[in-house]
């Protein structure tokens, strides 16, 4: 066993304290990897709220890793110690049904085992994630991260880059589209900056003027405030792509007479929603969901941006302020991703 130390949330109501914990011994195909930083996630949130009823306590959140290999099992071949390395949402997944070998872990047939808060096939309990020193990772949920980018900023791509990255390579968004990214925070400005990077024209749907403005130096095109009538008239019909990124319950109606006939809105957030079918039956339009991406999908997601030189917008914090900037996460009061610094925690 590893001693470990975190910091955990111990029930829906109480603050995140510390925690200190074992991790698994080293295996044949294992890599151990000291933390530098963490982003934080919105669904960190959730979870330790157990807004979606299925946390089991005490659990340690995080899920957007970034660290360097400092032992690696007599069986692994793609790292070596002191390479900098990655672990987004997905630690294992089964690997033999037809998700997994069609490179699709995020929705493997037999349960995928997240970062975070699945039960724990080696220690029991359940996973716990990236508010921590150090995790042990199976090599093929290891990703490697290019020295080009500023590290701190790359640990919000492994899970804010791939859930946004995913489906605008799913729905083949690029070069003469007019996509509209919905919402302007941790996922939104990710959203921006892929649509952009892929030629496509970008549109920032909000009702904020002043993220308007903040999307227009992230990359967008446009800005269209779905408050105003008018211009929300002015835009109908005229969307070949949309990406709604609100973390909240929301009305999805106004936003259908957006898209072109056959388009498609993804939703991202895992929240409820209002719904009337009339606006998708006229017009043969659709609503998906899009979850994260595949291992193979997050570490070509990776490379893009290395090629792109894209990162997340970010503020550092210290592990022992990890309260107060989740109170600013729920108020919308951070642009556009916090960070956690663990390489002094």
């Amino acid at each position: 066993m590893s001693n470990t130390k975190g910091y955990a949330a111990y029930s829906p109501s109480e603050d995140l304290k510390p925690y200190d914990f074992d991790r698994r011994e080293i295996g044949p195909m294992d890599v151990k990897i000291k933390i530098d930083y963490c982003g934080v996630c919105h669904s960190d949130i959730h979870t330790a709220h157990n807004d979606w009823g299925m946390s089991q306590y005490p659990i340690v959140p995080g899920h957007e890793i970034i660290g360097h290999v400092i032992e690696v099992g007599p069986s692994v071949t793609k790292f070596k110690q002191g390479d900098l390395v990655g672990v987004g949402c997905l630690v294992d997944s089964c690997g033999e049904c037809p998700s997994c070998k069609d490179h699709l872990e995020q929705f493997c047939e037999n349960g995928m085992v997240m970062t975070y808060g699945s039960p724990d096939p080696i220690m029991g309990g359940v996973t716990h994630g990236g508010y921590s020193t150090q995790i042990v990772v199976t090599e093929a949920f290891v990703l490697k991260v290019s020295e080009k980018l500023d590290t701190k900023a790359v640990a919000p791509l492994l899970c804010a880059g791939i859930t946004t990255y995913s489906p605008l390579m799913h729905w083949k968004v690029g070069k003469g589209q007019k996509v509209g990214i919905i919402g302007l925070g941790g996922l939104g400005h990710m959203g921006v900056k892929f649509a952009a990077a892929l030629g496509a024209h970008v549109v920032m749907i909000t009702t904020s003027p002043e993220k308007g403005k903040d999307a227009m130096h992230l990359g967008a095109n446009e800005v269209l405030l779905s408050k105003d009538e008018e211009q929300m008239k002015a835009h109908a019909g005229s969307f070949d792509f949309l990406l709604n990124t609100v973390p909240v319950k929301h009305d999805l109606n106004p936003y259908i007479p957006l898209l072109k006939v056959g388009k498609t809105m993804v939703v991202l957030g895992a929240t409820p929603v209002d719904l009337h079918t009339m606006g998708i039956i006229f017009g043969r339009k659709n609503i998906a969901g899009s979850l994260i991406g595949g291992l193979k999908e997050t570490q070509e997601m990776l490379d893009f941006c290395a090629e792109h030189d894209i990162v997340s917008d970010i503020e550092m914090i210290k592990m022992e302020d990890i309260n107060q900037a989740w109170d600013r996460v729920i108020k919308g009061d951070v642009k556009y991703r916090f960070v956690i610094d663990m390489k002094d925690f």
